[in-house]
This record gives structure tokens, C-alpha cells and sequence, in this order.
């Protein structure tokens, strides 16, 4: 790989080529990562990798396992890795229950939880099995349960079984419902432990991590991608960015149709009090408003034993607004004259008022959990680290329900990966590197 000066390249920043907020990045750092991507000279490289969290990493490996001649290069824009999406969520290994049959979703959500099992054992990374209960608190809910035992059972989701109220009590007995169903397979995992084992395997076959580099242009140069990032260009045979939040940038340097906006959702969590975690066992969920792409207020029980309520679903005001005050002038107004987003809050503004007075009121979240959880009071929560979800919109104010990953030239960008994205991490890598052509002499 050929390396260029470019004075122009910011330090770290919160999306592609912005200058940090100073808000403490939770992330990772792991073997093989380089502190900046100052000036240099590094090795010729075959392939870039732009985005650290897990799915950048997991292309990044997969990419150095199936071309071991090859150098890959990932550049990440914040001082570590998992900064963002990754190390912000609720730690759940999915089983594929929701997803339309058929969907990339639903495909590399049973594929990728295999795989990161496979990968946990090699790599001594705990994960737990405590299986999860869909609960319908009434009628209205049974019909939609009906909805996703059908896809659940569609998806081969193994061992999955529909209770009544006794069959729920012998798993969670202190959960209230008409009816439910288990997936016992369901798991938690610590996703930062995952991309430090996967940055230490890139490490391990040649590849490179270079920190604090933003992105500040993509060229295309006919038999090159050049790329500036962190003070330096790199040029390479292919580009794959997995920039999460910052997808819309690094889709605007390269072409791409400007079809869809990722709009950012604020995903506000609680812990549970000490005294209350032994009413739950696993993962309890609500059966999710069919509406939309997200699955409703739950009970995680995590690899330390504390359970974590959330996440509700709020628009930030930034797109790394982690809290209400985190207010981005420029996100919100890219945010705000999309059609798509006046189009979504023309027909849901009931429902976003609601997510909005909710994450302003313990007592409102509270009583969320209280319809499966009668026990909860809102002093028995209190507030946890947030995450914000990028979540793709189109222009028709549709909420993008699937993997969005497109092609054009020697670029790929991921545009659309929410959950269960961590889950189907190694798949999608799979996915990406599998279709890439083969390019500048890298052997398939």
C-alpha cells in the first residue's frame, strides 16, 4: 500500500472527518493496533477495511483468512475500538425469531450465530445460554406472537416452543402473561471481547488497525481506491466501510444513490436493583410493534448476573447523542430535512412523542416492564450507559427492515446494519468477502 501526506486529515473525531465532542468513547484496544495513523510508511495492501467494531473486524479477518497473501488495513476513527454501535448494546447472541424468511436478516442471523459460537469456544470468550421468552400480556398481542413463532419455525430457529401461562412459570416464574414463547438457545455474549479476539486474529495473519483516523475522501482511481484517513492516503485494490452512524458520509464520497439517510435512535437503558434480578433468569421481551424495526423494552440478564432494562427508541439530536444535551446542529438538520424523516414523523409522531416522554420519565419506563414484570417500580432502575442504533430511512419514510450492503466499482459499503448485526457479524463478513471480485492479483 502506497502512503501520502494529507495535511488536511483531522485527529479523532465522532463521524467521518468531524473533530471529537470530547464524550468518552467506551471501546477496546487489542493486539495489532496501531495508537494513530500518523505519517508512514506501511507495507502495500491489497484490501481496506474503513469502521472497528465488529462488523469492520469481522470483514477485516475474513478478508486475511481467505487471502493470506494479502495485507489488510482497517482505519477507525476513534482512539479505540467498538467505540460505538458495538460496545453500546444490549450483548445478545439472537436467534433469529423476527426476521422475514428469506431476508439477509433472518439468513445470517442463524449462520452468524453459529459461527460466533464456533469462534467464542476457539477464542476462551465466555457466552451464556439462558434462552429468551417473547411474552403477549393480552390478546391484542396473541395474533402477532402467532406472526413469529410462524417466522421463528420458517428460520429453523432450533428447539423453540409456544407456552401458556404454566409453561411460563417453570422458566420465569415471576413473569406475568397470557402466553409466550422460549427460545432456549438464545445468548449473551460480551461483544468487546469478541473484537479484541477478532483484531488479535487480523494481528496474528499480517493485518494492521490504525486508530484516530478518520475518513476524509474516497477516490476512486481506476486501478485503485485511494483513501485518505488520519493524515495519510491509502490506496487499495478494494475498499469495504462499515462506518455504522457515519455511513451516510462515507456513502456520499463514493457512488452511491443517497436513497436512504441513517436516522440515529437513542437507545436509553436502566439497571435493574440487586434485589430484583433473582425474579429474572434470562432474557424476557415483549412481543415488538409490528410497525417498526425494533423489539420493544426488555429484561437482559447479563454474563455478571445484573439484569439491564431497554432500550426504548428515541431520535437523538447528534449522531453519537448518547444523551439528551449531545445536540449536533449539522447531524440534526441532515436529520430533519430528509423527506423520509417528515414523511416517519407525519404518520408516527404519536408514537415518537410517547419514546420521547418515556425516556424523560423513569416512572413511564418503569411501567413499560411493569405489564411483564408486575413487581417493578421506577425506584427500583437506575440509569445505565446508552447506545444509538443507526437505523437507515427512505425517502418514502419507510424504516429499512433488512442488511443493506451495496457494491459500485471497487467499493463496498455496508448502509444498513442494525440488530441483529453483532449476532450476524461473521456471517455478513462472509457475505461481503464472498462477493467481492477478485482484484489487483488477490487469490479468491
Amino acid at each position: 500500500m502506497s502512503v501520502s501526506e494529507d495535511r488536511g486529515a483531522t485527529a479523532p473525531s465522532t463521524a467521518a472527518g468531524r473533530p471529537a465532542s470530547g464524550r468518552p468513547a467506551s471501546g477496546v484496544t487489542a493486539a495489532g493496533v496501531t495508537a494513530s495513523g500518523g505519517p508512514g510508511t506501511v507495507r502495500r495492501t491489497t484490501f481496506g477495511v474503513v469502521g472497528g467494531g465488529i462488523i469492520g473486524l469481522a470483514v477485516a479477518r475474513e478478508l486475511a483468512l481467505r487471502h493470506p497473501g494479502a495485507e489488510v488495513v482497517v482505519v477507525e476513527k476513534e482512539p479505540r475500538l467498538a467505540a460505538h454501535q458495538t460496545g453500546h448494546n444490549s450483548g445478545v447472541i439472537h436467534a433469529g425469531l423476527y426476521y422475514q424468511p428469506g431476508s439477509l436478516k433472518a439468513t445470517l442471523c442463524t449462520r452468524g450465530g453459529a459461527l460466533l459460537r464456533e469462534f467464542s469456544q476457539q477464542h476462551g470468550i465466555d457466552f451464556q445460554e439462558l434462552g429468551k421468552l417473547v411474552v403477549a400480556t393480552n390478546d391484542a398481542e396473541l395474533e402477532q406472537l402467532a406472526v413469529i413463532e410462524d417466522r421463528a419455525r420458517r428460520n429453523r430457529v432450533p428447539d423453540l416452543v409456544r407456552l401458556d401461562r404454566a409453561g411460563m412459570a417453570e422458566i420465569e416464574p415471576h413473569i406475568s402473561g397470557i402466553a409466550a414463547l422460549h427460545s432456549p438457545h438464545t445468548a449473551v455474549i460480551d461483544y468487546r471481547a469478541v473484537c479484541e479476539a477478532l483484531a488479535a486474529d487480523l494481528a496474528a495473519r499480517g493485518g494492521r488497525v490504525l486508530l484516530s483516523s478518520p475518513v476524509t475522501a474516497i477516490r476512486d482511481e481506476g486501478d485503485r481506491v485511494a483513501v485518505t484517513a488520519g493524515g495519510q492516503t491509502l490506496r487499495v485494490d478494494r475498499l469495504v466501510a462499515c462506518g455504522g452512524l457515519s455511513s451516510d458520509a462515507l456513502a456520499a464520497m463514493v457512488d452511491d444513490p443517497g436513497d436512504v439517510r441513517i436516522i440515529p435512535f437513542r437507545g436509553e437503558y436502566y439497571h435493574l436493583r440487586a434485589g430484583l434480578r433473582d425474579r429474572v433468569r434470562g432474557l424476557v421481551y415483549p412481543v415488538p410493534d409490528p410497525r417498526y424495526p425494533f423489539l420493544g423494552v426488555h429484561l437482559t440478564r447479563d454474563l455478571t448476573g445484573g439484569v439491564h432494562v431497554g432500550p426504548n427508541a428515541v431520535l437523538a439530536l447528534a449522531l453519537e447523542g448518547y444523551r439528551w444535551r449531545d445536540v449536533n446542529p449539522r447531524d440534526l438538520a441532515q436529520v430533519l430535512t430528509w423527506p423520509g424523516m417528515r414523511r416517519l414523523a407525519h404518520e408516527h409522531w404519536r408514537n415518537g412523542l410517547a419514546e420521547m416522554v418515556g425516556s424523560l420519565s423513569r416512572r413511564r419506563f418503569a411501567a413499560a416492564v411493569r405489564r411483564y414484570l408486575p413487581e417493578v417500580r421506577a425506584g427500583d432502575l437506575t440509569r445505565a450507559p446508552a447506545g444509538v442504533r443507526a437505523q437507515a430511512v427512505r425517502r418514502t419514510g419507510e424504516l429499512v427492515d433488512d442488511f443493506v450492503i451495496r457494491t459500485s466499482g471497487r467499493v463496498t459499503v455496508v448502509r444498513n446494519a442494525p440488530s441483529p448485526a453483532a449476532t450476524s457479524s461473521l456471517a455478513i463478513a462472509e457475505h461481503i468477502v464472498g462477493q467481492l471480485a477478485v482484484i489487483g492479483g488477490a487469490r479468491p
